[in-house]
Formats: C-alpha cells, structure tokens, sequence
C-alpha cells in the first residue's frame, strides 16, 4: 500500500475528533493553520494520525522545543545580513494584500520550524535511530512553552492552485520547482506567494542567489544540528519506531508506507523548503528571532 497524497481531509470538513484534533494541532503550533502532513495523515491514516499527534505533543508543550524553534530561526538566517528587506510600494501592493502577505507568512514563519521537528522525529523513528538518548535534565527540558512565545502570530493562509499558475509567473515557477527539485507543483509556501504574481517574481529574483550559495547549504545543515539535538535530548520519548506501531496495532504495510513518505519529507526535495521559508519571512518583517 501506498500513502495517496492526493487526498486530504482539510479543515473546513474536519468533524468530531478530527475537529477537536485539528484545532488542538493549531493551538499548540500557535498558528492558523493544520499543515499539508496531517490533513494528508488523516485523509490516509486516521488512527495513526491520532496515535502520532498524542506522541509528539508533549515535546511541542516544552519550553525546550520552545529553545529549538528560535534556534532553528537562528541558525538559517544567521549567514544573511544582506536580505532584501521590502515595503509595500516596493512590492506593489495595495494595504489589504500587504496585511494579507505579512500575516500568511508569519504563519509560515511559526510553523516552519516545528515542522522540521515532526520530520525528523518521525524520521529517526521510523529509522530506528536515536531518539531521547542523551535526554537534558536542567528546567527547560520539561518546563511549558511560554504562553507569549509566538502567540496569536499570523493569518490563515490561502494558495494559488497547485499547477495552474498565471502566466506572468510560469519562469519564476519553474526556477522555484528547479531549485527545490520539484518535477510538478509548489509547496504550500510558494502556492501563497502566487497569489500576488509580481511581489512574487520580485521575491524569488532577490532571494534565489542566497537560497543558490554555499552558504545556504551550511545554513540548512546547521539548522538540521538544532532539530537532531532536540530529537536526541528530549526527555519525552515519542514511541514512533516500527516495534512501537507493530505493539500499537499497525500493520508493516502501514509503517512501510509512512516511512516511504516521511523519507521524502525529512530528506527529499522539501528538505530545502522549511529554510527557504525561514528566509521568505523576514523580507516583509515576518520573521520571529526570538525575545
């Protein structure tokens, strides 16, 4: 069996436990927003979701993972002091789609590195890698997130369709896709860039040298160090392996097919996706670096 990436269970059809597990999702990302994984899981998957979201909260509810987020921020923009920084006659766009613009990509912005986190845990999981080996014993390990980092942060996002894009944009489309290694489609980040065609084009021509440099490349492995440290220093150990799904009733067809697909996300193209976005933010006065 395969996982069908073509169908998700999105928010609006979201009922009973779905719902209350969607908006659970949300607050505790702290963003407006159930991302392309999980409605997939759920579409796919239901039990597992459910089994999956129970496992990993907890590490989400730690001001450790908390720590890791900013860090994850930290490490990628680190590098560039030399962003383009825009307004939104440099863009332009009118008041409403600048607020549009700013407050989607603060969503991007606050899931981003939380996503990372949900790959590589899984990942290393379903990997039988080293997972809460080396767990930190100092307050923070189990201390709560703090109720003002990143709260009430965004918008809701809205996307262009997934390949049917205005042709003004149909080159930047194809530089983002080459870029990434994208044979079809966008990534949810670039389908909400679509929307606005010229900020979007002006964006990519801007940012494509930082994202195409040497430095880009150290940047996104330094920022990998922060979520495998994170992974192997929780002290709350999500129980994720194949071993831990067999005893919880899930069948080897099912893990096969969730690590298929979490192998494409934790160390495919879209491993480059989650920093570009940790970039995109901060041009517009999106980005979160921390208190």
């Amino acid at each position: 069996m395969a996982i069908d990436t073509s169908v998700q269970l999105y928010d609006s059809a979201a009922t009973g436990w779905q719902r209350g597990l969607y908006d659970d999702i949300q607050a505790t990302f702290r963003a407006p927003v159930v991302n392309w994984i999980f409605r997939t899981l759920t579409a796919n998957e239901p039990a597992f979701t459910r089994y999956l979201w129970a496992q990993l909260k907890p590490v989400f509810e730690t001001r450790l993972c908390g720590e890791a987020c900013v860090a994850y921020r930290t490490a990628l923009r680190e590098p560039f002091d030399d962003l383009p920084r825009y307004r939104a006659r440099e863009l332009g766009l009118d008041p409403w789609a600048w607020r549009e613009l700013h407050g989607q990509l603060r969503t991007f912005d606050t899931v981003a590195p939380r996503l990372a986190v949900t790959f590589e845990f899984v990942y290393r999981s379903l990997h039988d890698e080293p997972v809460g080996v080396d767990p930190r014993t100092d307050e923070a390990a189990t201390a709560p997130l703090p109720e003002w980092l990143e709260g009430d942060r965004g918008l809701a996002p809205t996307m262009g369709a997934f390949d049917d894009f205005d042709p003004a944009v149909e080159e930047t489309v194809r530089s983002v896709q080459a870029f990434h290694g994208f044979d079809e489609g966008l990534p949810s980040i670039y389908r909400c860039l679509v929307q606005w065609p010229d900020a979007f084009a002006r964006m990519w021509t801007d940012l494509e040298p930082h994202l195409d440099s040497s430095a880009f490349g150290t940047a996104c492995a330094a920022a990998r160090e922060v979520t495998v440290d994170l992974v192997e220093s929780t002290p709350y150990v999500p129980q994720l392996s194949p071993d831990a799904l067999e005893r919880a009733g899930f069948e080897a067809d099912t893990v096969t097919a969730l690590r298929d697909l979490f192998d494409d996300f934790a160390r495919g193209p879209v491993e480059t996706v989650l920093p570009a976005v940790v970039l995109v933010a901060p041009t517009v006065g999106a980005g979160f670096d921390g208190p």
